[in-house]
């Protein structure tokens, strides 16, 4: 059984082990993606992130 969430009315998450919400959608899964250190494609994705501005070193400093 896998751990999945809903997000209520006031946009919470509540957690549930069923595949459907009480309103019949469905579910999201509560666990992170797979990660591997084989990934063939982190540096095609880099590449595009540094074209676009998406790289979180290419972000203004964040102000407290």
């Amino acid at each position: 059984m896998y751990l999945n969430y809903y997000l209520d009315a006031d946009n919470n998450r509540v957690y549930t082990l069923k595949k459907t919400a009480p309103d019949g959608r469905p579910t999201f899964s509560a666990h992170p993606s797979r990660f591997s250190p084989e990934d063939k494609y982190s540096a095609q994705r880099i590449r595009i992130k540094r074209r676009f501005n998406m790289l979180l070193t290419q972000q203004p400093p964040v102000q407290y």
